[in-house]
């Protein structure tokens, strides 16, 4: 060991002497820092700003890519500290993990070293440490092969390349300054900590498909070393400076390593209990695989094409030359940490995914109560997986790296707070139910108004119909108009008393939770009474519907829902857990009911005309056949298909699109955890039965042979609503599969709802401005160029009968095939649906094998269709760019 005492000058006594740390920011720096200054005067040179260097370091602003900046810093050191240095330790460069040649490579690592060591020679530097790697050695061809010092130089890709430029010019330039190659292999701690093993890691626990294939041998291994024993190395290296040649390269790393294999079942085994069955497959299939999920999809996906090249390659060290030059050897092993690393994921996944700066809105849902509070309280955006920080080869690049960082945010974690504890919520709760009890009262008098209202229609229904109902008496084989408006005054009287009664009872607090339910499914029972018993009386079927409409609201949507959970109503927090924002907002939820307000407006006429209330109904586009008087609306609604239904399907339309607006005002920001019953059957209104309602009205120009305009704009606002409904869904998905995994009862969870640990609160006001309420609105949704592109093919395929002259079966293809185009990627708008644009390729490919199968193109429109299903193909294959927003797991789908 060296004598680490040396004098100032002029000072009189001993003081530690300087070792200056450039990318003293980083991972490896604090360790570095922690060991060298218990002996050494520590000085961290870095980018300015946070993060700075850790105590005990002193920090000194520096800009390896400014020559400038390297004076000044340089020129402050001597200020401060004088110009006798015992040690540099040269940690920072650039990385990316593209694999490609970037000019940062050379600004940075290569030319910002060049500054470093160039300024340094006016100093009495006393030794001068290079962060290599062992990368820039060639790889050898089987395990039993290691590489030593004197090995061939031979890097593969840009990022070693860029090392050995780097030692190649110091091997010029360091004159006097002693310089050691320090080639050191993938680094990593007990909580993972490179880039390359966390991402192994984490696909195993995310049992991603991807993790069971390997493009190269699976024995592959390559050497690593833990950053306590790297530590020990350069605090080796620099106690016996003196004891050193001028040019040393070294290789530090341990010399027995797992291979690929071996580290999935050591992972395997610790995550879920058995060994990790991998397989191995072709590199051609796996550069295929990756190029067209890189380019084509437009991922940003860690894996790279030059990893596929490299995963053949082995990296195992002879360290004998750090044995004998500074007896070092390390104490730790991969091979015995990995249980540990896997350990602290399963403790903290969401922190492990931080600190391996991966997306850790994946395991947002996965964390433990415990885990939660075990950190700050707040967790800070993370970058996105596999960007900056930690190479390959193990060295740190801090900020010194400027590299592009990802989204990766993560919302902050909020603590559940009591807001005054229970009594006060039980308090404030019982001021609140005491407050909307007027609704209650108001269901009695809405009951009384329904079961007197026969006695004033009763007449007129029976005397007063038109000759439209009675058309529609014998056309459909009804019932007299006299048995059935007698049946619906019956339905009427019962139901009202029904209500006023149970309305009673909703104020007793024994019977208030099932008796407000009853009113709300008597309520469901008026939109259907109308239209079971083909009411002649318009005013008999509106009474009914706004009645029931009424007692909906004011039993269940006005006062307290009844059956909620207590911890779930107590509990504030609002957005998932793993998500950047509430995807049940108001703003998230009114342009669902705008639209199917102009659904329940289009609706209601069409329903009109079906029970013969009006004689004729709006068409402004479409005659119909030139034989029936009938315009194409009126020929629709009429038609066997609009028969096939034993009531008039337009009044099923209007009872979808009334339980939808009921469904999409119920609730607050929270339903989608408090009220999972009621988010499950809006979603069934909204998306499935929406995409069959959608092709129904899509195939009447085939079936029925015209149009209808009301029938077109109901679709259209269908088809809007979807995208806005997927995000909740998705959310209350994850929610009820937490509570699955945590045991709790999963129907009373589903019906009831419960409080979350995690997650955060918004109290933000979303209605405030126009601007505001539009910027929530849209979180979640995104229009990239090519799904606007494929909408407008879309529309084209079903003008083509118009524009090309297509007929028969070819422009009924062409037809059916665009408004399906149009309708997925309208779906497809909201990224938690963006995988839904591949069913595209699959409608583009039948346009291109349509005009050989099918009859009724034209040479023209048979290579118009081949074109555009080509064209769209393409289009289908780009994610687009996302937005910042995350869906927890839900992220892993937006591809």
């Amino acid at each position: 060991m060296t004598d680490v005492e040396r004098s100032e000058p002029g000072s009189g006594k001993g003081a530690p002497e300087i070792v200056l740390i450039t990318g003293a920011s980083g991972f490896i720096a604090a360790a570095l820092i922690a060991r060298l200054g218990e002996r050494y005067t520590v000085v961290g040179l870095d980018r300015a700003g946070p993060p700075d260097p850790p105590p005990p370091a002193a920090a000194v602003a520096i800009d390896l890519g400014s020559d400038e900046a390297v004076r000044a810093a340089l020129e402050e050191v001597r200020a401060r500290y004088g110009a006798r240095i015992a040690s540099v330790i040269h940690l920072a460069a650039y990385y990316d993990i593209t694999g490609k040649p970037n000019p940062l490579y050379d600004k940075v690592t290569v030319q910002g070293t060049r500054r470093l060591i160039d300024g340094l020679q006016s100093f009495e530097v006393e030794q001068f440490v290079f962060a290599s790697t062992m990368l820039v050695h060639k790889p050898t061809a089987t395990p039993e092969e290691r590489i030593s010092e004197e090995s061939p130089i031979g890097a593969s890709w840009a990022y070693p390349q860029s090392k050995v430029d780097t030692e190649a010019l110091l091997h010029e330039r360091h004159g006097n300054i002693p310089v050691v190659f320090l080639r050191a292999a993938g680094v990593y701690d007990d909580d993972g900590r490179s880039a390359f093993l966390a991402q192994q890691i984490s696909q195993i626990y995310e049992h991603r498909l991807i993790s069971h294939f390997y493009p190269g041998m699976l024995c592959a291994a390559q050497s690593s070393v833990h950053r306590e024993d790297l530590a020990d190395a350069v605090v080796r290296l620099v106690d016996r400076r003196h004891d050193l040649p001028s040019e040393l390269p070294l290789l530090v790393g341990e010399s027995d390593p797992p291979g690929y294999a071996e580290i999935q079942d050591i992972v395997g085994e610790a995550l879920h209990g058995e060994g990790w069955k991998t397989i191995r497959i072709p590199q051609p299939l796996a550069k295929a695989g990756i190029i067209l999920q890189n380019e084509a999809l437009g991922s940003d996906d860690f894996i790279q094409p030059w990893m596929i090249d490299s995963s053949n390659d082995h990296y195992i060290l002879d360290i004998s030359r750090a044995r004998s030059l500074l007896g070092w050897e390390p104490k730790h092993s991969l091979r015995d940490t990995l249980p540990a690393i896997v350990a602290a994921l399963k403790r903290h996944p969401r922190a492990w995914y931080r600190n391996n700066k991966l997306n850790e809105n994946l395991v947002a849902w996965d964390e433990e109560p415990e885990a939660e509070l075990a950190g700050s309280g707040h967790h800070q955006p993370a970058a996105a997986a596999g960007t900056g920080g930690i190479d390959h080869g193990g060295m740190d690049h801090s900020k010194m790296d400027h590299a592009a960082m990802g989204h990766g945010s993560g919302a902050a974690v909020a603590a559940m707070s009591d807001h005054g504890g229970h009594g006060d919520h039980m308090a404030l709760m019982d001021r609140d139910e005491r407050r909307a009890r007027w609704a209650l009262y108001a269901n009695i008098g809405l009951g009384l108004w329904l079961a007197s209202s026969p006695l004033i229609y009763d007449s007129m229904t029976t005397q007063s119909v038109g000759e439209a109902a009675r058309f529609v008496t014998v056309d459909r084989g009804l019932p007299s108009i006299e048995w059935r408006a007698s049946a619906l005054a019956i339905s009427d009287v019962v139901s009202g008393l029904a209500i006023a009664l149970f309305g009673a009872l909703s104020l007793a607090p024994r019977t208030k939770t099932w008796a407000q339910w009853a009113v709300a499914f008597i309520g469901i029972w008026l939109f259907f009474a109308p239209l079971i018993f083909w009411s002649p009386s318009a005013a008999q079927y509106n009474n009914n519907l706004l009645i029931g409409s009424a007692v909906i609201a004011l039993s269940v949507l006005v006062p307290m829902m009844p059956g909620m959970s207590m911890a779930g109503m107590m509990d504030p927090k609002n957005i998932p857990p793993g998500w950047t924002y509430s995807p049940s907002t108001d703003a998230q939820r009114l342009p669902i009911v705008a639209m199917a307000l102009i659904g329940l407006l289009t609706s209601r006429i069409l329903t009109a005309y079906q029970l013969g209330h009006i004689d004729t109904v709006w068409e402004p586009f479409f005659a119909g056949s030139l034989a029936d008087p009938r315009n194409g609306t009126e020929e629709i609604i009429t038609s066997d298909m609009s028969k096939a239904w034993p009531i008039p399907d337009g009044g099923l339309g209007t009872v979808s699109y009334v339980l939808e607006i009921l469904m999409a005002v119920m609730g607050t920001r929270d339903r989608w955890r408090t009220m999972p019953w009621m988010v499950t059957f809006f979603g069934i209104l909204v998306i499935p039965l929406g995409v069959v309602s959608i092709y129904f009205i899509i195939s009447q120009p085939i079936v029925i042979g015209t149009w209808s305009t009301l029938a077109l704009i109901a679709a259209l606002a269908m088809l809007i609503m979807i995208p806005f409904a997927l995000d909740e869904v998705i959310a209350m998905g994850q929610f009820l599969a937490w509570a699955k995994r945590r045991g709790k009862p999963l129907i009373r969870t589903f019906f009831q709802g419960d409080a979350v640990e995690a997650g955060a609160e918004d109290a933000s006001d979303v209605m405030a401005s126009p601007s505001t309420f539009w910027a929530d609105a849209k979180r979640g949704l995104t229009l990239p160029w090519t799904l606007a592109a494929s909408i407008v093919l879309g529309a084209f395929l079903m003008l083509t009968r118009v524009i090309l002259g297509n007929e028969g079966e070819m422009a009924n293809s062409d037809h059916v095939v665009g408004a399906l185009v149009i309708t997925v990627a309208i779906i497809a708008t909201a990224e938690v649906a963006r995988a839904l644009r591949f069913i595209n390729v699959a409608f583009g490919a039948w346009l291109v094998a349509a005009p050989f199968l099918l009859t009724g193109a034209g040479p023209l429109g048979a290579i118009v269709s081949v074109v555009v299903g080509i064209a769209l193909i393409g289009l289908s294959l780009p994610r687009g760019k996302r937005s910042p927003e995350h869906y927890a797991s839900w992220d892993k789908y937006v591809i």
